[in-house]
């Protein structure tokens, strides 16, 4: 069937913004409002009291006011010496963001917040340690293009953006995030990656990420889409994005209206921590899920964040009742400045042990280590397989327990 290309206007940076930012006409076309928890209500009655709830509701005011200087910041939370001196000094590592949204989650008085700790830098992240690397995973290496990544045989990773509502501060691609000023020429770059991937009959699968491919307008998102749509051997497009977690007010009923035309889709999702899932990121889930996307999450192992089964198990088992599968569980990549983030193996096979029947299987991502130098997505699983007696195999369960399984060979 002949797909019909929307001719794709080059907008400016941010992404996001267009005509309608913050007009009382794009709230109305809302036709379900997002609900504010009291935490987050509370938060913009006493930080941005001239605020309607309408444009909170709206992501392009969102991304218009997102704090990005140590004065902005200072407003919300008692910054400590080491997170004001690395404010101070973020223009020479990862950009700094945080959308009012996801800074009405962070403590401010807290400085150990898993919140703050994973968006509010802190001079940790200017030492370099050994085994860390600008670009851990080879990425660049494994690039035919700009912007495309193909190091698997049959699909390629398309970072169609560099620009992100919310930066991480453990981001795997910490050396291009953020640094555009303007989107000049990215159509270019999406026309040089389509045309490899029109060439390339292998690649059946397309996973759009960046950057966050969600801060894109629905008119670039829905042009890349069909773009991708009409080449015949692409099966499935896949999208990876945080906006549930950090902008959740984004996934209005006409972007899953649009997203819903270009099935198979599917989305992963980022999310860190339990405190991430509000009944705002809920209801973002449910309007994904209903447009019947399949939903995956991705979860980056951290440092005195998330590094405890009690925690995780808490946020495995609230994306599966945001009905999010949980996919993935990171060791944390060696970037630049991480150490302070990354936790041993040992304890991240811990970690699995206490999920693994010990909550539902759906609940259990898989464990992994994406290998420096390009050696790709690499499982760990704890022992199981303990021996042999005879022709039995010895198993041991998550007891602890030891059973047989009869293998004649």
């Amino acid at each position: 069937m002949a797909v019909k290309i929307i001719p794709l206007e080059e907008p400016e940076e941010p992404p996001g913004s267009c005509a309608h930012t913050c007009s009382s006409s794009f709230a109305s076309a809302l036709p379900v409002r997002f609900p504010a928890i009291s935490r987050a209500k509370a938060f913009r009655n006493r930080n941005f009291p001239n605020t309607s709830i309408a444009e909170w509701n709206d992501w392009h005011w969102q991304l218009k006011n997102r704090i990005t200087t140590v004065a902005q910041l200072e407003r919300f939370v008692m910054l400590t010496d080491n997170e004001r001196q690395a404010l101070q000094r973020h223009s020479s590592t990862l950009p700094f963001a945080i959308t009012p949204y996801y800074a009405s989650l962070i403590s401010p008085v807290n400085p150990k917040d898993p919140v703050r700790r994973a968006v509010v830098p802190v001079v940790n992240e200017l030492i370099v340690s050994s085994g860390e690397a600008h670009d851990p995973l080879g990425e660049d290496s494994h690039t035919p293009v700009p912007g495309l990544v193909h190091r698997y045989p049959d699909r390629v990773l398309f970072l169609v953006t560099d620009y992100c509502s919310n930066y991480c501060r453990y981001c795997t691609r910490s050396r291009m995030v953020g640094k555009s000023k303007r989107s000049k020429g990215f159509k270019e770059r999406w026309e040089k990656a389509l045309g490899y991937i029109e060439k390339h009959t292998e690649i059946r699968d397309v996973l759009l990420s960046g950057g966050d491919p969600l801060t894109l307008p629905d008119e670039s998102l829905e042009w890349l889409l069909q773009r991708l749509r009409a080449i015949k051997h692409v099966e499935l497009i896949r999208i990876g994005t945080k906006t549930p977690a950090v902008l959740p007010q984004r996934i209005t009923t006409q972007l899953t209206k649009m997203l819903r035309r270009y099935h198979p889709l599917w989305i992963s999702i980022h999310c860190m921590h339990p405190a991430e899932q509000t009944r705002e990121m809920k209801r973002a889930c449910e309007r994904l899920a209903d447009a019947g996307i399949p939903l995956g999450s991705q979860t980056v192992l951290l440092a005195g964040i998330n590094d405890d089964v009690t925690t995780m198990k808490k946020m495995m088992q609230g994306l599966v009742r945001m009905r999010v599968k949980p996919y993935y569980l990171y060791q944390c990549d060696p970037i630049i400045g991480s150490a302070h983030f990354r936790t041993s193996v040992a304890k991240g096979l811990e970690i699995y042990q206490g999920l693994r029947g010990h909550t539902t299987g759906y609940a259990v991502p898989t464990y992994v280590i994406d290998a420096p130098g390009g050696g790709g997505k690499i499982p760990l699983l704890p022992d199981t397989v303990i021996g042999r007696e005879g022709n039995d195999i010895l198993l041991k369960n998550y007891e602890g327990n030891v059973y047989r399984y009869p293998d004649t060979l």
